[in-house]
């Protein structure tokens, strides 16, 4: 299908991409286009204006600062599956950027686009809440960084204000980290997708976080299940029965053809489990 008339724009700044939102009646930003432009095909988006971003210098990198690992909203999935600073401060974020799409998607879509646009089933939102990430964006106000536990509101809608634009993601470095998904045999996008954040001193787990994905309106934080690990040894036998614990986040799961509600908790359960124990692995090591 085609998509409706627009008018196009190509921003070469920020500044000038949030005046174009500004100015232009009905304004949509696009990076990558993986988003934008399949819903404007489908006519289920047909804005009158696209502003274009994705030239826009400076906003790709990718680098460690400190403790923090600082991802710019331009970085490429496969940027950021391949970096080798995200892989060695961060692998479980590597994992879901390598799992995203086929090859074509994650050499075009980016990171900062993923996360405007909020679809239950990608990938990047569970790691997000799982791994503490803060999300950066500049809009008419002024610069304002959101952590991921309030960014994400509900199917598609995030803070973000219409003529706000993401600028940078940084993610607190944590060796004790995995992601894996079943993915939609069509899309790949997430049935299910579990992100898991461990840490151990001591023997003992001394912090932990589990974000799944793909299940409900938005992702969520497993919080009774992390909970469960925290003050004793990441045992099977006690990642067993934290994960027994991960549909208590999952009150309102979604349902189509291919994977009931109650499948979709279920699945949950089991690559939950599966994300804590890779998780714990990569924090004893």
């Amino acid at each position: 299908m085609f998509p409706a008339s627009f008018d196009y724009h190509s921003a070469s700044s920020v500044a000038e991409a949030i005046e174009m939102l500004q100015k232009l009646p009905d304004a949509q930003l696009v990076a990558g286009g993986h988003s934008l432009i399949p819903a404007m095909k489908l006519r289920a988006a047909q804005p009158a204006n696209v502003v274009d971003i994705a030239r826009i210098p400076g906003l790709d990198g990718i680098e460690r600062d400190g403790d923090d690992l600082v991802i710019g909203a331009l970085a490429t999935h496969a940027a950021v599956a391949d970096s080798a600073a995200v892989q060695g401060a961060c692998p479980g974020l590597a994992e879901a950027a390598a799992a995203i799409g086929d090859i074509q998607v994650r050499n075009r879509g980016t990171i900062g686009g993923s996360l405007a646009h909020a679809d239950p089933g990608a990938d990047y939102p569970a790691t997000m809440l799982a791994f503490g990430a803060e999300i950066t964006a500049v809009g008419p106000g002024g610069e304002r960084t959101v952590a991921a536990a309030d960014f994400f509101v509900d199917l598609f809608q995030t803070v973000l204000d219409e003529a706000d634009v993401i600028t940078s993601v940084r993610i607190p470095a944590a060796a004790g980290t995995a992601y894996l998904k079943h993915p939609h045999p069509a899309s790949s996008y997430a049935v299910v997708g579990a992100a898991a954040r461990i840490a151990v001193s001591g023997g003992e787990v001394t912090a932990c976080a589990l974000g799944i994905g793909g299940v409900a309106g938005k992702a969520v934080l497993a919080d009774a299940a992390a909970s469960a690990l925290i003050g004793g040894a990441a045992s099977d036998e006690r990642i067993a029965a934290a994960s027994a614990r991960i549909g208590e986040a999952l009150d309102e799961p979604l349902g189509d053809l291919y994977a009931s509600g109650a499948f979709r908790v279920h699945l949950a359960g089991v690559y939950g489990k599966r994300a804590l124990q890779i998780a714990a692995t990569r924090a004893a090591g």
